[in-house]
């Protein structure tokens, strides 16, 4: 192993440098340790050849300074010429397998990092998508996804580089010191006598490219967040809107400006501090020379000697290089597995139950008691709160302060929000939830289809405690529209085959059909594989509405739950939906939540929700005729002036 460029010099001080501000205040713990072996165990044999090459090729960069020693003493004492070609020979092989072993270790070694890549990846978004809702309300996407990528990598970089590198210049640092102290031990002990020298700068110039690269990082990471957050469809209306160009420019500019800065400072100490390696390199290289050939002419030591001495030199200080940066490297690698496992510690809300439950009339083996093609007669399913009590989690119970990007998480929660919700929707009926904002009714929703779980009480379908069945089955059971119903930036028919997987275009156009979407599909320039753009802006309000409705139709689950579902519809569009919508849960389970009091007057029971409680039930009629909080809200509603 030879010692490193200026350039490559240059590369090995930035990468340790660059999150030692957040390593170095971290132990390596013992728990910590052994989850990054676990990982490791998993490419064992891969990774067992990859260190024994790798203590290979360092062994064969030793034997050649020894062997190019002993060409010099055979050419000064005359040969014979058959040993000069011999050992010539002999260093080319070496040369071949050194070159040979290098490839093959760094296909190991990619084999091994892009493995664990692999792993880790998986195994956080697996984990991810068990984690409630309640974790991604708090959670700032781009930290997340951070974990995902950057703390991946530098993870993926402990066993991959510095591994390696620590094992291979360990064998390699030994080796190398032991041969020079055989040819000369007072050579060899000036030679460590510079090693002070040496370590200096990278210690001294090490902690100011540190803090400057931390520095940097903090920049760079708030001009992505802006330019994530603007970047958006509904971020860049809204500086549009109500922001300032020139504002938003100077303070990019001033975040820019500060990185620009730091470039210049980090620049000039990488090279201070590969100028100073030269110059101890020059000196230990002059001394060896010095004072090996002193010797050499005194009778002391051969002129191979000498030779052997300046390349072993130059093979000396590159690993102690790395050694003393070794440690930096894996408290870096450590901070990226403890971040990993922070995201893979949090405990899921919303489990499954180990042996889950059947609905009656569910087939054996399906989805769930669903599993109808849109238009099918779906089973019948009942719905039933009974007794419910609801409080949401607290940050610390489904959060974590790195990835909302606070000092101390948000320490509130634990207070009911629902209290005593008793209520049931019979198979094939229609309730209404109505109220005031904020009274709990989209809360009660939410329940059904456990995005969240309640904290007391039970919520039941056919009888049956909706966290005693599968996911598959609850899915397939239960059909949601929200407000804003989301829209992935993909095609009309992978946003409607999400529900579906397995549905024939024939369906999908079915459910667009009676959705009233087939106009404006039509007038798209790729109809169903048009893609709409993020979060669907490329439709109007009311069309991204109807395709969420067209989903739900697609789907046809037995129960189904509309929140404000036609909220962002005109009163034409309305009417034309919820004529489609009443055809589509003809014979099916309804929860509705209505603002707007004219689209529930035909349920078969109507809910006043306020604070938490139900304060009224009836039918519309009924409640009128009572005069209380119903009738108030829809003289407000109805009134004429």
């Amino acid at each position: 192993m030879s010692m490193p460029s200026p350039q490559s010099l240059m590369h090995l001080q930035t990468a340790a440098a660059r999150r030692a501000g957040q390593g170095s205040s971290t132990r390596l713990d013992r728990a910590t340790m052994m989850r990054m072996l676990s990982f490791a165990t998993r490419q064992k044999w891969k990774l067992a050849v990859f260190l024994v090459l790798s203590v290979l090729v360092s062994v064969a960069g030793v034997i050649t300074p020894v062997l190019s020693g002993r060409i010099v003493n055979t050419i000064t004492a005359g040969g014979p010429v058959s040993v000069i070609v011999w050992l010539a020979l002999a260093i080319a092989g070496l040369a071949l397998a050194e070159a040979a072993l290098t490839l093959i270790n760094r296909w190991l070694s990619a084999r091994v990092g892009e493995g664990l890549i692999f792993d880790l990846r998986t195994a956080v978004f697996d984990h991810v998508q068990t984690l409630p809702v309640a974790f991604f309300n708090r959670t700032r996407t781009g930290a997340l996804v951070s974990r995902l990528n950057t703390d991946v990598i530098g993870a993926q970089r402990a066993f991959s580089n510095t591994l390696s590198g620590v094992v291979a210049n360990f064998v390699s640092l030994l080796i190398t010191v032991g041969v020079m102290v055989t040819i000369s031990w007072q050579v060899t002990v000036l030679s460590i006598l510079l090693l002070p020298i040496f370590l200096v700068p990278a210690r001294v110039l090490g902690g100011k490219l540190a803090r400057l690269q931390h520095e940097a990082a903090d920049h760079n990471a708030a001009m992505s967040n802006r330019m994530t957050e603007r970047f958006g469809a509904g971020g860049a209306t809204l500086v549009k809107l109500f922001g300032s160009p020139a504002r938003e420019s100077a303070e990019f500019a001033a975040r820019a400006g500060r990185v620009r800065d730091i470039g210049v400072r980090v620049g000039m100490l990488q090279t201070t501090f590969v100028t100073a390696l030269t110059l101890v390199s020059a000196l230990a290289l002059a001394l060896v020379y010095g004072l090996g050939g002193w010797q050499a002419v005194a009778g002391g030591m051969d002129a191979g000697s000498v030779v052997s001495l300046a390349m072993l030199l130059t093979r000396l200080y590159g690993p102690l290089t790395m050694l003393a940066n070794a440690r930096m490297d894996i408290m870096s690698a450590v901070v990226s597995f403890q971040r990993v496992f922070e995201v893979l510690d949090l405990k899921p809300l919303i489990t499954e139950p180990a042996e889950p439950r059947r609905l009656p009339g569910a087939a054996s083996g399906t989805a769930g008691a669903a599993g109808t093609a849109a238009g099918e007669t779906a089973p019948e399913v009942s719905l039933a709160f009974r007794d419910v009590s609801f409080a949401y989690p607290s940050a610390a119970e489904v959060s974590l302060a790195t990835l909302e990007e606070v000092s101390v998480l948000d320490e509130r929660g634990g207070q009911e929000v629902l209290h005593g919700i008793d209520f049931e929707v019979p198979a094939g009926h229609t309730v209404a939830l109505v109220g005031s904002s904020g009274a709990g009714k989209s809360t009660i929703a939410s329940l059904v289809p456990r995005l969240y779980d309640v904290t007391g009480g039970a919520v039941e379908l056919a009888g049956v405690d909706v966290r005693e069945l599968s996911f598959d089955s609850l899915k397939a059971t239960v059909g949601m529209v929200t407000q804003d119903g989301h829209l992935l930036h993909e095609t009309i028919g992978e946003n409607l085959r999400i529900a579906r997987p397995e549905a024939s275009d024939a369906e999908l156009e079915s459910a667009i059909r009676r959705a009233r979407l087939t106009e404006v599909i039509g007038r798209l320039p790729d109809g169903l594989d048009t893609v709409i753009g993020e979060r669907g802006y490329r439709l109007s309000g009311g069309e991204r509405q109807r395709l969420t409705i067209a989903r739900l139709l697609l789907a046809a689950p037995p129960v189904v739950i509309l929140d404000e579902a036609t909220s962002a519809l005109d009163s034409t569009n309305e009417a034309a939906i919820q004529h489609a919508l009443d055809e589509a849960m003809h014979g099916r389970t309804v929860l509705v939540i209505a603002h707007r009091l004219s689209t529930v007057q035909n349920a078969d029971e109507i809910l006043v929700v306020e604070d938490g409680r139900i304060a009224e039930r009836g039918t519309h009629a009924q409640l009128l005729a009572a005069g209380g909080k119903y009738a108030e809200l829809h003289r407000t509603q109805f009134s004429q002036g």
